[in-house]
């Protein structure tokens, strides 16, 4: 697990860039993603996490918030901004996580989808600063591409449920 020191503020850089090739429109994806119900349905990273609480206003200007509790009932806050949106194409969006009431990350995260062969090529692309001392050893990238994979296996499952 990831861990915090509290001694001295500090910044730490770096992104990542995840590509998908999922077997669904591009319109299908988008869906899975400015749709409260379908978002919420495939966007975690752990199952047995307790979800305490979900709101989705999929606009630019518009936020999105979840927080959830650990096995260990500490909270991980989810709280981000849309920026951009283009239908079907891109949503451009800032966050922040908080574990517990401290704020260990900021970033700024672009989603693009481009037709491919019958389906979309999905590309995210996060640009992140960890705060004051919060080492994160890779699991901010690892828990995105679980989250990536419950979305393709959501499409995969119930294509049909997500209209265009």
């Amino acid at each position: 697990m990831s861990s915090i020191s509290t001694s001295t503020p500090s910044e730490a850089h770096t992104s990542f860039r995840i590509d998908r090739k999922l077997q669904a429109a591009p319109a299908r994806v988008f869906a899975a993603w400015s749709r409260a119900e379908a978002k919420q349905a495939w966007f975690s990273c752990h199952d047995d996490w307790r979800n305490a609480g979900y709101a989705l206003d999929f606009r630019i200007g518009g936020s999105e918030y979840n927080e959830v509790r650990d096995g260990e009932g500490v909270v991980h806050a989810f709280r981000a901004h849309f920026l951009d949106i283009v239908p079907d194409r891109r949503i451009v969006y800032a966050y922040d996580l908080l574990l517990g009431e401290r704020r260990i990350s900021v970033s700024l995260v672009t989603v693009a989808f481009q037709p491919d062969a019958g389906g979309t090529l999905m590309s995210f692309t996060e640009q992140v600063v960890f705060l004051d001392g919060y080492a994160d050893h890779g699991e901010r990238r690892e828990g995105t591409e679980v989250g990536l994979d419950k979305l393709c296996d959501w499409l995969a499952s119930r294509a049909a449920d997500v209209p265009a």
